[in-house]
């Protein structure tokens, strides 16, 4: 598991942006996993199983976040502060930008961009994570990229 653990924490990183509690969702991931490991089935790699539990958890942390939410604030504008407040100060601009527009995707299209785009994983292994079939991903990943794009276009002169 220890293998595992980095790429794993990064990945529900990405999801979750807070670092406390992405780390107790990482914790909440090897728990589940150590309690249901007699359920894996050798149909697909540990890795893979693991990342499925990794990203329930993460879902179902952002869903807690937003019910949480006592302020008519949107959770999108939370989750973008969250964003702003954890970059240092040396950070480059449009990678802030960047973080603030996956934000801002429809969670589908931030799920499949996210394990695309920085875990590089092949259509067909995110198919086997996420349930959908590699047509769907490629479709939300080609509009993830577009709004992201958008997006940048949209922000990037009027916040720098």
């Amino acid at each position: 598991m220890d293998a595992y653990q980095s790429r794993l924490y990064w990945h529900i990183r990405r999801i979750i942006v807070d670092g406390d509690l992405a780390q107790d969702t990482l914790q909440e991931t090897f728990i589940k996993a150590y309690q249901n490991f007699h359920q894996f089935k050798n149909d697909s790699q540990l890795y893979t199983w693991l990342y499925r539990i990794a990203t329930n958890e993460a879902l179902q942390q952002l869903n807690k976040l937003k019910r949480m939410q006592k302020t008519d604030e949107d959770p999108e504008y939370h989750m973008q502060n969250l964003v702003a407040d954890n970059a240092s100060g040396d950070a480059e601009e449009i990678q802030i930008l960047l973080q603030k527009a996956i934000q801002s995707l429809p969670e589908k299209q931030k799920l499949v961009f996210m394990m695309r785009y920085y875990d590089d994983l092949p259509y067909e292994e995110i198919s086997k994570i996420v349930d959908m079939s590699v047509g769907t991903l490629k479709t939300n990943y080609h509009y993830a990229k577009q709004k992201i794009e958008d997006y940048i276009k949209e922000n990037y002169e009027d916040n720098f």
